[in-house]
């Protein structure tokens, strides 16, 4: 596909030279003719519509609009640097000013007064005047005398530098050049698709995918272009993914677990304290499944806030036991690591499991035990936090390893104890945080997937308001309601990067106020934030979870946290500077017990639209799947567990995880139909999609699936 002529150096095109080919490289990465031609425009004017003066409003500042005027007069303002050249132009129904703060000389010598022209800018009002500045101007016979290309013209994304030296007119002259060189040269773009999988999913093909992107021939042409190209996006993208999972399929490298032993049969009869759901009875099944299948297990876990995740780690954990291995389970914090020894300790009495817990907290005696018991033998399931991958934590026989809120782990620190055995254990990666279908398809395509949909019977939903800060009175009385049954409250703060010390300040200034509105002695309020000291963040949540605190002021450092079944109100301050997964997982800290929890939203009283739609959704609806759609569809496929706002897995260009699920459906199950028949993609046939797969490659940010 990527032929001599698609390599060219960008210089070569008619209207760039060395000067503008340095520029468009240094900034937007544009090289060669192949970048240029894949670099789609991101939205079209309609050229063939000429606007009157009287038709253009003020709602199309953001737009580009086309006029038929005449030059009326010229006028001059201001001096030096500040020099402007204003040109009066009007039609039959009005009048309008053009404006240029550059290139002045240039314009003047090529305007006439009383001449036609045919104008193109963005339009702007100042005091309900029109005004376009540095329009684009032709004379109008020459402007109807050039054979347009196409009715539509694409709108390329620029730069501020980028876009005074080359603006859209001559973008769309450099690109139509490029254009005129591939058309006169056969074969210069090589189809990867072969024809029957073209005319089985009604694809045009790859040259006037391309064509129609860059100059559409109608709006139907365009919306084919766009899905051709969407297609071969997509189709790379799983190619990639899918060739990963065929190879960890092929190993038949995982141990197997065949028995259902004493340690399982004991607890699930006798020691279970409530009766399973569906669910997770399902999700056991799966897992028991890949425990059987010969092959390493690799499967994802998702489940939204107390539905039941650890209960499931802990029965699969007693599947490893019954079969003479050793188990672990890794949580990202001391605190939820304790939480998970202190229920499993529970779980185990009596059924002849041996559990251990290590962190970097252990004192002398506790790290001994296990670092000992588990190298012996002895001991049957580690808990721990980053403490489990040290050198020095020497498995007797690990078969079996959990990781919990994995996100909160990169890849290098998870690969680590999957090297504690010769042959790697089965892995099962837990998260709380809903991950919408398309984006699971590519985050982790590899993985199997398994999905906790429903909570436990008799627990409530939790109710969710939205209050503006006006009303924090009314808000402040509630919680006093609250405390005054014995209730805690969690009041968080957000904490972005860009502005750590600003938010900080907000915490602190925030606490003080919590602490003047809720007094000692009748209140006690403590406070936890991602700076403090790991033992003294540790230490406040503790004291929160004892009930020696009735307020916990925090920043979302709890959203992965202890459960705290007392906790009823979650208050979320600023909380449209929050996405919908965050705010959903935050919310999940309450409603742990039996009692009617609540979360309550506080805001400015100015919102984006965005921002109202968030919060509506969350005061809608308690489900987190249905949130993190419409999260992937405001925000974009980034990282929906905070640390990254927007983005891609993979740089897409034109592909859209949150509206193309359809594609992504049929590219997926394209790609596994051509690896299943050729897995390396080593037939001469399949060349062409190779090099889609390796492009592909090159452009995967992060592989979030590559535990194996």
């Amino acid at each position: 596909m990527w032929m001599s002529l698609l390599s060219r150096d960008i210089k070569f095109v008619g209207g760039v030279g060395e000067a503008r080919a340095r520029l468009l490289d240094r900034e937007i990465g544009v090289r060669t003719i192949a970048d240029l031609i894949y670099r789609f425009p991101y939205r079209y004017i309609d050229r063939s519509r000429i606007l009157r003066i009287d038709e253009v409003d003020e709602s199309m500042d953001s737009t580009y609009i086309q006029l038929r005027c005449r030059v009326v007069g010229f006028a001059y303002s201001g001096e030096l640097r500040k020099r402007r050249f204003m040109v009066e132009c009007s039609d039959a129904t009005g009048s309008c000013e053009l404006v240029w703060f550059h290139g002045i000389k240039w314009i003047e010598r090529r305007l006439e007064v009383g001449r036609e022209y045919l104008i193109f800018g963005r339009p702007s009002f100042f005091r309900n005047r029109l005004s376009i500045i540095h329009p684009d101007i032709e004379p109008i016979e020459q402007a109807l005398s050039r054979k347009q290309q196409s009715g539509f013209q694409g709108i390329y994304a620029s730069t501020e530098r980028l876009s005074e030296a080359i603006g859209v007119k001559t973008m769309h002259t450099i690109v139509h050049n490029a254009w005129q060189l591939i058309a006169a040269e056969k074969d210069a773009i090589r189809d990867p698709l072969p024809e029957d999988m073209r005319r089985r999913n009604g694809l045009m093909s790859l040259y006037d995918a391309l064509y129609n992107i860059h100059f559409p021939q109608s709006a139907e042409r365009l919306r084919e272009a766009q899905y051709r190209l969407k297609y071969d996006e997509l189709l790379g993208v799983q190619l990639t993914i899918q060739a990963r999972r065929s190879e960890r399929k092929a190993r038949n490298d995982g141990f197997l677990f065949p028995r259902v032993g004493e340690a399982f049969n004991t607890f699930y009869h006798t020691k279970l304290p409530f009766s399973l759901t569906a669910a997770q009875q399902r999700v056991i099944k799966e897992i028991r499944g890949d425990m059987l299948s010969g092959r390493q297990m690799n499967r994802l876990l998702q489940g939204d806030v107390g539905s039941g995740k650890t209960m499931v780690a802990f029965m699969s954990m007693l599947l490893a036991v019954d079969n003479g291995f050793q188990a672990c389970i890794m949580a990202p914090t001391e605190i939820l690591a304790r939480q998970h020894y202190a229920s499993m300790s529970r779980f185990a009495e009596g059924i002849g499991v041996r559990v251990a817990i290590l962190t970097g907290a252990s004192k002398t005696r506790e790290r001994r035990t296990a670092i000992e018991g588990i190298a012996s033998g002895d001991i049957d399931i580690l808990i721990g936090t980053h403490a489990l991958i040290e050198d020095k934590v020497q498995f007797a026989n690990l078969g079996y390893v959990v990781i919990d809120e994995q996100h909160r782990f990169g890849v290098e620190q998870r690969a680590k104890l999957w090297t504690k055995n010769l042959q790697p254990p089965h892995i099962l990666v837990m998260t709380a945080t809903p991950i919408p279908r398309t984006l699971a398809m590519t985050l982790y395509g590899d993985l199997e997937v398994s999905v906790i949909d429903e909570l436990p019977p008799g627990r409530k939903p939790i109710r969710t308001f939205h209050y503006y800060d006006s009303a924090r009175l009314r808000m402040f009385g509630f919680l006093r309601e609250e405390i005054a049954k014995g209730r805690q409250v969690y009041i968080v703060y957000p904490l972005i990067k860009e502005s750590e010390k600003m938010d900080y300040k907000d915490l602190y200034d925030g606490f003080e106020s919590i602490s003047r509105d809720f007094p000692l002695p009748q209140y006690r309020t403590t406070v936890c934030h991602g700076k403090m000291k790991n033992e003294d963040k540790e230490a406040a949540m503790a004291q929160f979870k004892r009930g020696e605190a009735d307020i916990l002021v925090a920043t979302s450092v709890i959203e992965v946290g202890v459960d705290v079944p007392n906790a009823t109100v979650m208050v979320i301050e600023s909380a449209e500077r929050f996405g919908l997964s965050q705010l959903h997982q935050l919310r999940g800290r309450v409603g742990r017990g039996g009692e009617q929890s609540y979360c309550i939203l506080m805001s400015g009283d100015k919102l984006s639209k965005e921002s109202r739609a968030r919060l509506d959704a969350m005061c809608a609806t308690n489900d987190g799947f249905e949130l993190s759609e419409l999260d992937l569809k405001l925000r974009g496929a980034g990282d929906i567990h905070g640390t990254q706002q927007s983005g891609d897995a993979f740089e897409l260009n034109i592909a859209n995880l949150a509206t193309d699920t359809q594609i992504m459906q049929l590219t997926r199950d394209e790609a596994i139909a051509i690896l299943d028949k050729d897995p390396k993609l080593e037939r001469s046939e399949n060349a062409l999609l190779a090099e889609l797969r390796e492009r592909h490659r090159k452009r995967e940010k992060i592989d979030f699936s590559n535990i194996s």
